[in-house]
């Protein structure tokens, strides 16, 4: 069977090889200035958050929507009251690290650097951009990758989304001192969603961590069952970009839980 994140992987070492020609990593940091970890300050003052994923494609489904651009998504949530925009940098999702300058230079909103992140050039490299907060995958990295690109992050004021999509991924996430857990609701070989994974898996994860459900969220009973379950957050692609309203569904699930939400 196809494994696309492998493929996904592979195409990356060679886009990573390529900007570390084009920009050495001692240029690259010359002009960086270390963030404020404003993720985790939204999510320590205000217990919950949506993370509002600027996405336009997907490599499982194809084209989501030509209905907006990137920065129109990016001004929609912001003024919804999104906590964090998650903005992509990878073609598979037809982003770009020109996207991501674009967004950082139009609202002031936290912004992720949504990507397949597997050498430390590339979270000097969101940092350079203006992220606040990158992705890390544990299924791509090895233990010792994920705690070194962890620390860095950290190293440069930003702070990281550890993703899991199971058991053994959660393990290897809670032997770091990583304080947000994303957990995908993405089968990587079905690549259907289901907010069920993240239900079946927060029994083993640890509570004083802060626990983000990822894809598979179309209505607010789905946030709202996360939540409920355990979650402080949600990690929202296509179901906003497929909404009737995406204005209104970003502000539903922004307030989910506030005394704005239930007015």
């Amino acid at each position: 069977m196809r494994d696309l994140l492998a493929e996904i992987v592979e195409k990356k070492r060679g886009i990573v090889a390529a900007a570390k020609r084009d920009v050495p990593l001692e240029t690259l940091k010359k002009d960086i200035k270390c963030g404020t970890f404003r993720m985790a300050e939204h999510f320590r003052r205000h217990g919950w958050g949506l993370i509002a994923e600027c996405k336009l494609q997907s490599p499982a489904k194809g084209r989501l929507t030509t209905a907006h651009t990137v920065t129109e998504l990016a001004e929609i949530y912001a003024a919804a009251g999104a906590a964090v925009l998650s903005v992509h940098t990878d073609p598979h999702f037809l982003g770009s690290n020109a996207d991501f300058a674009a967004v950082r230079a139009l609202v002031d909103t936290p912004l992720l650097r949504k990507d397949f992140i597997i050498d430390p050039y590339q979270v000097y490299e969101a940092r350079a951009l203006g992220a606040d907060a990158v992705l890390l995958i544990v299924r791509i990295l090895t233990p010792a990758a994920l705690k070194e690109l962890l620390f860095l992050t950290w190293s440069l004021g930003m702070d990281a989304l550890v993703e899991v999509h199971d058991r053994a991924d959660l393990a290897a996430a809670q032997e770091t001192p990583a304080e947000f857990i994303g957990i995908n609701n993405r089968n990587l070989v079905t690549f259907e969603t289901s907010v069920q994974t993240t239900i079946d898996l927060l029994p083993y994860a640890d509570t004083a961590r802060t626990l983000i459900s990822e894809s598979g969220i179309f209505n607010v009973e789905d946030a709202a069952r996360v939540r409920d379950a355990g979650c402080r957050g949600v990690l929202v692609g296509e179901g906003l970009v497929k909404a009737a309203d995406v204005g209104a569904f970003a502000k539903e699930l922004s307030t989910l839980g506030t005394k704005e939400h239930e007015l």
